[in-house]
């Protein structure tokens, strides 16, 4: 295997000139000389043998050949930098601190479970949670500003193994016109009432009102979502877990519908990069993997015995 030709400080100078906008301020960013970004650039150019910028007015503009050199290079330092994280984990007992992102889907109690017993097996450990929505949970795997996540689908260029499936049911409360109709619903009823909806904690901002109801209150917790339906300020779709005291309790009452009374949605566990995951990140994993299929089999067998 030949010698690297490139350093990755050429290739740093060549990221910042892009990221930075010209040469002087690459220069700052990087805390050298502009003279010092200049020559790593000839030199990798003269290394090459090709040209990654040329001039547009007083501007430095990549070539095409520069434009793959920046993705290539882009992507070689974000390896390095994971690369040192890795050597980071290994040289120590465990990771200071680790950051989760979970789908507001998941059940809170379970996870609450699954982080007490990461404790007790890692008790300096730091956790960080965020507790995400739609593409909230997508922005924070591919932005590596988490080392595991619980999504509602795997982001491109990642893995994940499925944890459960989710069964939504549609509810309001006993006295909300939709129940006083004493018939089964269709979607023509529905949208003639408000619809709750908990909005994407993503940049995106997905609209999670998929029935279109022109009355609309979006709100940015379940929780919060579930409360208002309990004062009978709308109807909406909640993970049937999420609402099992208020169904026992009466404040709330499933909708009749003629059809589309049930809608599912699966939960996959995600790794930021499961070949650097430090133990205690790989340990929360099994943990949330194991407790996630004992509740599955055991609500398995509570629906056989119905």
């Amino acid at each position: 295997m030949s010698e690297p030709r490139i350093t990755l400080e050429q290739w740093r100078a060549l990221l910042a000139v892009v990221d930075a906008g010209g040469y002087a301020p690459a220069a700052e960013a990087l805390g050298k000389s502009q003279s010092a970004v200049s020559y790593a650039i000839q030199k990798l150019e003269t290394t090459l043998d090709l040209r990654a910028f040329t001039l547009k007015g007083r501007k430095a503009a990549l070539t095409p050949a520069g434009e793959l050199l920046y993705r290539r290079a882009r992507a070689l330092l974000a390896e390095a930098e994971a690369l040192e994280q890795a050597a980071a984990h290994l040289s120590l007992r465990h990771e200071a601190a680790i950051q989760v992102a979970v789908e507001a889907l998941f059940p809170h109690w379970l996870m609450l479970d699954c982080l007490a017993e990461l404790g007790d097996a890692f008790p300096d450990t730091r956790i960080e949670l965020f507790e995400t929505v739609l593409t909230g949970t997508d922005e924070a795997l591919l932005e590596r500003r988490v080392d595991l996540a619980i999504a509602g689908r795997i982001p491109p260029g990642f893995l994940g193994d499925h944890l459960m499936r989710v069964r939504f049911v549609p509810v309001a409360h006993p006295d909300h016109p939709l129940h006083q109709l004493n018939r089964l619903l269709d979607f023509n009823d529905l949208r003639r009432h408000r619809q709750l909806v908990v909005r994407d904690s993503g940049q995106r901002r997905v609209d999670a009102g998929w029935l279109g109801a022109e009355q609309r209150w979006t709100v940015s917790h379940v929780s919060s979502s579930i409360q208002a339906a309990c004062r009978g300020q709308g109807f909406a779709w909640y993970p049937e877990e999420k609402i099992r005291r208020e169904l026992a309790s009466g404040e709330l009452k499933l909708l009749p519908l003629r059809e589309g009374g049930e809608r599912f949605a699966d939960l996959y566990l995600v790794y930021g990069d499961r070949d650097y995951a430090g133990p205690a990140t790989r340990r929360l994993g099994d943990i949330l993997t194991r407790r996630t299929r004992t509740l599955c089999e055991q609500e398995d067998k509570t629906h056989e015995g119905r």
